[in-house]
């Protein structure tokens, strides 16, 4: 049997981490367990505080290759990480685990509101050359199996809960 990865996709501050960790007590209550791998929280651990290109890469290799290894222990692994590039995601999506995207949207407005690692700001000074959705391009879900409003959306959690109890996931984030 093999486990479930979530990935919580959107620009920075959307909601991604909030979303992911009200899924995990959503899940709880359903008796499932889940592990939450929150991306910052996974650079802290690794020291990985370098944004170029190359560093991106690496560090989104590495916290899919986390995903899928604790996902194939047959556990629910809900990934909170902007990864910009879908080719981010897909590293996960393609590694033969049930896979399933959340797109959480929120306007870049909402999300400098929101921000508070002041990030936006540090942009719009040219602090950070490197973030996605000002500097650097975040490229969307093409297809992604839930969207949810902001980190708040209680039917996004509902939704992903279902999803990930289903005996089959749904469209192409399959097996």
């Amino acid at each position: 049997m093999m486990g479930t990865i979530v990935w919580f996709t959107g620009l920075p501050a959307s909601g991604k981490s909030t979303l992911a960790e009200r899924t995990r007590i959503h899940l709880r209550s359903l008796g499932r367990a889940a592990v939450v791998l929150d991306g910052d929280a996974v650079r802290d651990v690794l020291g990985a505080d370098a944004y170029g290109d190359a560093d991106r890469d690496t560090f989104y290799r590495v916290l899919a290759d986390l995903a899928v290894l604790i996902a194939r222990q047959d556990a629910i692994v809900l990934v909170a990480a902007t990864a910009p590039r879908r080719v981010h995601r897909d590293r996960a999506r393609d590694r033969g685990c049930r896979f399933l995207e959340v797109w959480v949207r929120a306007t870049r407005e909402d999300c400098e509101a929101r921000d508070v690692k002041g990030l936006y700001a540090r942009a719009r000074r040219g602090d950070i050359q490197a973030l996605p959705g000002v500097g650097v391009p975040f490229e969307m879900a093409a297809h992604p199996d839930v969207v949810a409003e902001g980190g708040l959306d209680d039917t996004a959690v509902v939704a992903v809960a279902r999803l990930v109890s289903a005996d089959e996931p749904p469209g192409r984030g399959g097996h």
